[in-house]
């Protein structure tokens, strides 16, 4: 496990990846997408569970134009608030811009496959959704992505399997939002959404509020068996 630089496509520099590669040091590629958190203990221990399953994950630092290097918690209002100042001040068309960066740079990379996936996390399952319709991604999956019912529109660049995993519950994505999605998403041979009764935002996230060891556990499983799929 190491950090490495990722060449950012518009010139302006380099930014972080934390990067996991299997025992043999060989496999397809996962890009790991942050929450609000940046890369922190959990985006970082996203990424280690990847490499166990076989396979190379990168996680960007997708906050690095505002505040390079941002490791928060869930556990302070200091923490939430400063999550809430870099979410609102995120360009979401750069975040894409670096996320496509660290797909050119997994093919490029030795021991890759040449199939790259991403699973993101709340802003980042917004971002593996964008993910899906804007690059050359071969699969995506996203966990309770906020705000992807504003993009439905975008869903008809998506050109490869993508996976949503929905919270019923879900605190920052409300009933209509959800039905919104269903009501866009559906009827896309390429996208399945799985739906998680009872459970709230974040609900995969260990040491979390919300944390639901079963309904994580099964959404992982759907995770890595779409993987499998779709990237081996």
């Amino acid at each position: 496990m190491s950090e490495i630089n990722i060449q950012a496509t518009d010139g302006s520099g380099t930014f972080m990846g934390y990067l996991a590669k299997p025992e043999s040091g060989r496999g397809p590629a996962v890009v790991v997408i942050q929450e609000i958190f940046g890369v922190n203990s959990f985006v970082r221990e996203t990424a280690d569970w990847l490499a166990s399953q076989g396979y190379i994950a990168l996680a960007p630092d997708l906050f690095w134009r505002q505040e390079p290097g941002i490791q928060l918690t869930d556990k302070t209002e200091a923490d939430w608030a400063k999550a809430f100042e870099l979410f609102n001040g995120f360009n979401i068309d750069k975040g894409i811009e670096d996320i496509a960066a660290t797909i050119d740079a997994l093919r490029n990379m030795d021991g890759c496959t040449g199939k790259v996936g991403a699973v993101g996390y709340c802003l980042g399952g917004l971002l593996a959704y964008l993910t899906a319709a804007r690059t050359s991604i071969d699969a995506a999956v996203g966990y309770y992505g906020v705000s992807i019912n504003d993009r439905l529109s975008e869903a008809s660049g998506i050109r490869k399997p993508l996976l949503l995993h929905v919270a019923s519950e879900d605190g920052f994505v409300p009933k209509e939002a959800q039905a919104a999605m269903h009501a866009g998403l559906d009827a896309n041979a390429r996208v399945t959404l799985h739906d998680y009764p009872g459970r709230d935002h974040a609900f995969a996230r260990t040491g979390g509020e919300h944390y639901d060891k079963a309904d994580a556990d099964l959404a992982n499983k759907r995770t890595l068996d779409f993987f499998a799929a779709n990237l081996d």
